[in-house]
């Protein structure tokens, strides 16, 4: 097989690869840039030593004294007062009755149902109607005990219901 034919996309470049390090630059001695650089540098300082000794001290020591000095200062102030006899003012005294302010009174009615007693013949057992109290009185919430001002309601008090005591201790609507 010979591999003298050309590729679809041309000649391959001839030289030095493109794709390899750049070839390096002819190389110079390192003591040349110190021998611009240093001069210079040296140059500068002494233009800014020259340039900072050069100011007038009698000068700066003038402008400071100005400075420090104190400095009078004038102020006119004219007062122009108008005289005038005044008449005398006519008072009158008003008194201001408040009105009373309207009382307001809030009423709510609250409905106590008390279920009758049941009488039975010797049942010695447990009314199963009721939750832990006693007797014929019954309050559907606390709103209903406090109306009836039975507040707290202890456990065998008549009325007393679980349903009164939140935390389970035998007494409601505390």
């Amino acid at each position: 097989m010979s591999h003298n034919h050309q590729p679809p996309w041309g000649q391959p470049p001839t030289g030095p690869n493109p794709y390899g390090p750049p070839a390096m630059p002819p190389s110079r001695p390192g003591w040349t840039r110190k021998r611009i650089l240093i001069p210079a540098a040296a140059l500068l300082f002494f233009i800014g030593i020259a340039i900072g000794a050069a100011d007038d001290p009698a000068r700066t020591e003038t402008a400071a004294d100005a400075k420090a000095a104190p400095v009078a200062t004038v102020t006119a102030t004219t007062t122009a007062t108008a005289t005038a006899t005044p008449e005398p003012a006519v008072t009158e005294t008003v008194t201001a009755d408040p009105e009373p302010a309207p009382t307001v009174t809030k009423t709510k009615t609250v409905r106590v149902t008390v279920a009758p007693a049941t009488g039975g013949g010797s049942d010695n057992s447990d009314d199963s109607g009721t939750s832990g109290g006693g007797g014929a009185t019954y309050y559907a919430n606390c709103t209903a005990v406090r109306a009836a001002g039975a507040d707290p309601i202890r456990a065998g008090e008549p009325g007393y219901g679980r349903h009164l005591d939140r935390d389970g201790d035998g007494v409601g609507c505390e």
